[in-house]
């Protein structure tokens, strides 16, 4: 791609950044994007919520923005706010330091700031002629798939109804190892778990820069992402916003998790007057963030960004040819070995003979029971456990093939390069 020194619009290309013209393409490719949006999450941090004041949840700042999101809502579209903003208002109520909180302390004020956050967010959605409900949600129940398709059946029957879900950690009660770790990996996960086409992230920063702009005074914005690589994540890096938990690294790769859903990302300034209304429209704002070409299914995107692998079971040659090319299942026979303790119905990686991990799914044997089949047909299953659950030790239905791997976003996210198939 040529670059020139004209033009005042940014494209990110792989491993690349040059100011060029925006393409007719790309822009066309934008706006159908965001007209055919149907399903839209939009994420509001601790730093927007704050507005000026830095201590406090700026009631403006709610209201303008439930403003913008009821209009979505009385156009048609189908709307879930991820919101951050109950430490901020537990914290002042109980008379502590807004930084520097231990685990209790923060899960204390979680508990006393959440009711206050959704009767604002449910007082400014009602004075746009909007319902809204409160939905709190920890990394268990969105990992364990009854409790995230029963979630998404009551998201879905309260669009229905026209209401807005408030969605926020319930902080007051997850483990700190099992937490989503910040609300921009949250917004990620509930981006599949309500179907959404686009997930607009607001921020207190007005998109992705080339470096630091508060450090960097040639630092320019960059307007158009197509795919989030190392380079991407370096440019990102790995600074904290003033109020919240997540810097512009855990935005990039919310946007990253939900490009391979089929959704693209904006990020926008929060602050700023009708910013999202103005997005939506195609006006040039923030940062866009355009969608995987190979959208993953619902049930893989789970599997690969939702699920903490538990063990790892190690496969012949010939069983990942199989697997690979011939749209096999995993059979008993092609298992050469097992490692780790884990239960039928967890996540599994499998692993070649040249020990790279290639793929990851769910897993219908105990590891004990895989111990003491592997290797053998599937005809003396039965004999050799009293019992046979099923044929494959993992369907390919519940398999995703993988190329990097890396941990799911909910305990570290990472860019991940998925091999998507034909499920």
């Amino acid at each position: 791609m040529m670059c020139t020194s004209e033009v005042r619009f940014t494209v990110l290309v792989i491993g690349t950044v040059c100011k060029v013209k925006m393409s007719e393409s790309q822009h066309e490719r934008k706006l159908k994007i965001l007209k055919s949006a149907k399903r839209i999450v939009v994420k509001v941090g601790s730093g927007v919520l704050t507005g000026e004041k830095y201590t406090d949840v700026d009631e403006g700042v709610v209201s303008e923005i439930a403003r913008q999101v009821a209009q979505l809502v009385k156009d048609g579209r189908r709307v879930a706010v991820v919101s951050s903003g109950s430490v901020v208002l537990g914290s002042k109520k109980l008379g502590l330091r807004r930084y520097g909180l231990s685990i209790p302390e923060k899960q204390a004020s979680a508990a006393v700031g959440q009711g206050e956050l959704t009767s604002l967010w449910t007082h400014c959605f009602a004075d746009h002629g909007v319902k809204a409900a409160q939905m709190l949600l920890t990394h268990d129940d969105l990992a364990n798939r009854r409790r995230f398709l029963n979630s998404r059946n009551t998201i879905n029957k309260l669009f229905d109804f026209g209401v807005v879900p408030v969605i926020n950690e319930n902080d007051s009660v997850a483990v700190h190892e099992l937490k989503f770790g910040d609300n921009d990996t949250l917004s990620a996960r509930v981006t599949n778990l309500v179907g959404a086409d686009l997930l607009a992230i607001l921020s207190d920063v007005d998109g992705l820069y080339s470096a630091d702009p508060r450090q960097n005074k040639s630092a320019y914005k960059i307007d158009f992402v197509e795919e989030v690589d190392d380079f991407v994540l370096s440019v990102a890096g790995d600074s904290s916003s003033r109020t919240g938990l997540g810097g512009m690294s855990s935005k990039v790769k919310a946007a990253a998790e939900a490009a391979k859903f089929g959704a693209g990302t904006m990020i926008l300034p929060g602050i700023v007057p009708n910013s999202l209304l103005d997005a939506m429209t195609g006006i040039k704002a923030g940062t866009f963030f355009f969608p995987n070409s190979d959208r993953m299914s619902s049930k893989k995107h789970w599997i690969v960004f939702h699920l903490k692998s538990q063990g790892k079971v190690i496969v012949d040659d010939g069983a990942k040819t199989a697997l690979l090319k011939g749209g096999k299942s995993l059979l008993a026979t092609g298992v050469t070995c097992i490692e780790g303790d884990f239960e039928s119905g967890e996540a599994v990686y499998l692993v070649g003979p040249d020990g790279v991990e290639f793929a990851k799914g769910l897993i219908k044997y105990h590891s004990h029971e895989l111990n003491s089949i592997k290797g053998r047909k599937t005809s003396e299953i039965e004999s050799i456990l009293g019992y046979k659950p099923c044929d494959e030790v993992m369907h390919r239905d519940d398999m995703v093939f993988i190329t990097t791997v890396t941990e799911p976003v909910g305990f570290e996210l990472k860019s991940k390069s998925v091999k998507n198939d034909d499920n």
